[in-house]
């Protein structure tokens, strides 16, 4: 078939043979991009009652929205062959890597963790795969575990997953075999009985169990004898085998191999969540690795409960240093940030955040005493590693934070580097007035928005009148700038106050992170950007736990067209703050102009579920209504993404950066004439983004259009 073109695909090579047809490698002719493509067997496409079920199935399939699992375009029929169109997945087979002893943990983990992840987001839409086996996993160049070929997939109700699942595996039509691989097959598949998601778990705990071990836990020299062994025998646990594998992980292995299914896991996320418990213990106990930790947002226990952005002040201040520690690995601030209303098992936010202890804490502030309380939790049990209370003056705020960073440290066995035996929080001012200011800002500014950076800007003059040699204060301030002149006013006068506060912020302190990512910030946007790249590189090398640097870095690069450096930077930023809707959201544009349109999907699909998650936290957060309404658009979801775009309108009508990107989504929909009434009002309220207007591409739509040429001519006077 290599030439022919069914409907608007052209197939060009052969990819290989799935459970249910041939798979070719085709390109969409319309949306120009490569898919794969499954010609169904002749068999089956006569068959219309089997034809009509796969169908069914193969929209249940589409339904799934999960990173883990290949992506179902469409099913179609052309030139008398019905076909499914799929989302092309480059990488290697699982059975291609390497298994036993030479597979290191964390990659075990990793791959592990991420299929029983994607088999629980496939149960939960009632789809069983039923051929779970190395060759239907995918590992993609960056690393991501796919689960291929669904095609002996079966649609049951969601409501009976994950217990008893009435699907049966039948015999083919001559009765001469059972569906599935011999190899991975459940014994009750075996034996042509009710099947499901439990069946699934024992392909799961054989495929374990083999990248474990580097051996299949049955084997025999044909069928009969693979499929008796199935049914018969006991296989030796993985510990018996490979010698450093955790006791926990053999047995939770050898329950997932249990010959009754209601002797396995009730579900692939209960299994999920055992791996990831294992995982944290397996980092905690082994010598050399890597220990773990979340700081959850310290709760206000101020009679007057207005003082939340000094408790996130004070956990941030001990996210930052313990960042620095070598041989800890720290969790986000945005991540564990979700977890501000914990109200839960600490345990099991522990678990869902990946790290092996948690450290909570409490503040009460009454004008300059502070009563600060810090427990260490581990993760595995619920028990206090170390608990403190510290009742001391406002002015001994980072003394404190110091004494509790000190504290992580020998509670979790850790060794300092020799210049980081004297302190680990460094005091940003003395002045306690100052500090509160400054927090204020920090807050204000993290919320964007006009209204809420002029706060901002002004909460961090009041800092520096306060202390004018306070660095931090003026690096946030010449932020300030800097997000005004981008979003609202570009105006000299804008550029020039963050140009010349963030070279003040550098006189002051040097050696301050912060201060050289708001220089380069503020260089970036002068166009100098060989200096803004510079400043970028120290202010990462100063602080490599710093999201600024990576981030504004990325969108430098953007601007001059190196969307390939732009693409790595995004990644580091994303590595430091893996929660925020940004970096995927913005990626995918980059994406798309590096035409790599598998990639721009994941990004803008990763995008829009983190931006679901900020607006659940807060829900004000216009950036991200404005930004997640993008996202919905680009993957289809036309009137979701309409809504959210209406309601970051709602927010702040007024508010320049959301009425010109409220326009872009109009713009995709469509919608002509509310996209321009939205840029014609960014241009009355003193926003100018000519620059944007005439080089955007998600403005193409209006680009004939007489009222968005007689706005471009009015802005060019």
């Amino acid at each position: 078939m290599i030439g022919q073109t069914l409907s608007r695909y052209t197939i060009t090579a052969e990819i290989g043979s799935g459970a249910m047809g041939e798979v070719y490698l085709a390109r969409d002719n319309e949306l120009q991009r490569n898919v794969a493509l499954k010609v169904l067997p002749a068999e089956m496409a006569e068959d219309r009652q089997r034809l009509g079920r796969f169908k069914q199935e193969a929209r249940a399939l589409a339904a799934i929205h999960h990173p883990g699992i290949v992506v179902i375009h469409s099913v179609e029929e052309a030139d008398g062959l019905h076909f499914i169109t799929m989302e092309l997945v480059e990488g290697s087979p699982l059975s291609a890597a390497e298994t036993g002893p030479s597979l290191a943990w964390p990659r075990f983990f990793d791959v592990a963790i991420g299929l029983a992840d994607a088999l629980g987001a496939a149960h939960a839409q009632g789809v069983v795969h039923r051929d779970l086996k190395p060759d239907n996993v995918m590992i993609t160049g960056d690393g991501q575990v796919k689960i291929l070929d669904f095609g002996l997939a079966k649609l049951v109700r969601p409501e009976s997953l994950p217990g008893d699942i009435s699907v049966t595996a039948k015999l083919d039509q001559t009765g001469s075999h059972i569906l599935g691989t011999p190899d991975y097959m459940a014994p009750e598949q075996v034996r042509g009985h009710d099947v499901g998601a439990r069946s699934d778990l024992f392909s799961l705990g054989a495929v374990l169990y083999l990248l474990i071990t580097g051996h299949k836990p049955f084997t025999g020299q044909t069928t009969a004898e693979k499929l008796a062994a199935v049914l018969r025998d006991q296989p030796l646990p993985p510990l018996s085998l490979r010698a450093d594998c955790p006791l926990r992980l053999s047995q939770a292995v050898m329950r997932c191999l249990a010959k009754d299914p209601g002797a396995r896991f009730n579900g692939a996320a209960d299994l999920r969540d055992e791996l990831r418990e294992i995982r944290v213990q397996t980092c905690r106990g082994d010598e050399g690795t890597v220990r773990s930790i979340a700081v959850l947002p310290f709760s206000d226990l101020s009679s007057t409960q207005d003082q939340e952005y000094f408790c996130h002040g004070v956990a941030e201040e001990i996210i930052n240093a313990l960042t620095r520690i070598e041989g800890l690995k720290v969790a986000s601030r945005m991540s564990s940030f979700q977890y501000r209303d914990l109200g839960g098992d600490s345990r099991e936010v522990g678990r869902k955040l990946g790290v092996g202890t948690l450290l909570e804490g409490s503040v009460r502030k009454s004008g300059s005493m502070l009563r600060i309380m810090a427990q260490l939790i581990d993760v595995t049990d619920g028990c206090h590693l170390w608990s403190s209370r510290y009742d001391r003056e406002l002015r001994d705020v980072f003394a404190v934070q110091d004494e509790i960073a000190q504290c992580i440290v020998k509670a979790l066995q850790l060794t300092l580097a020799p210049d980081r035996t004297a302190r680990l929080v460094e005091a940003r001012t003395n002045n306690p007035a100052a500090y509160d200011f400054y927090l204020r800002g920090r807050d204000f500014f993290r919320r964007w928005g006009k209204r809420n950076v002029e706060i901002a800007r002004r909460m961090f003059g009041q800092a520096i009148e306060l202390d004018p040699l306070f660095a931090s204060a003026y690096a946030g301030k010449a932020d300030c700038f800097s997000y005004l002149y981008m979003y609202i006013d570009s105006s000299a006068e804008n550029l020039d106050q963050a140009d010349r506060l963030s070279s003040q912020a550098l006189d002051i302190d040097p050696a301050l992170a912060e201060a050289h990512a708001s220089r380069g910030l503020a260089l970036s946007l002068s166009r100098n950007h060989q200096a803004a790249a510079r400043e970028f590189r120290i202010a990462g090398e100063l602080d490599p736990s710093l999201f600024e640097p990576y981030y504004f870095h990325a969108r430098d690069c953007v601007v001059q067209g190196k969307y390939d450096e732009a693409v790595e930077y995004y990644r580091l930023a994303a590595k430091v703050s893996p929660d925020d809707y940004q970096i995927p959201i913005l990626l995918a544009q980059v994406y798309h102009a590096l035409d790599r349109p598998r990639d721009e999907e994941a990004a803008n699909r990763l995008g829009m579920e983190l931006a679901e998650k900020a607006i659940l936290l807060n829900p004000e957060d216009a950036r991200a209504c404005y930004m997640g309404a993008g996202a919905m658009v680009r993957l289809g979801q036309r009137d979701r993404g309409l809504k959210w775009a209406n309601r970051a309108l709602a927010l702040d009508p007024d508010d320049p950066a959301i009425l010109y990107n409220v326009s872009c989504t109009y713009a995709w929909l469509g919608k002509i004439d509310e996209a321009i009434d939205c840029l014609e009002r960014t241009v009355r309220i003193g926003a100018s983004y000519r620059e944007w207007m005439e080089n955007d591409s998600d403005l193409d739509p209006l680009r004939g259009h007489p009222r968005f040429l007689s706005l471009l001519e009015s802005l060019a006077k």
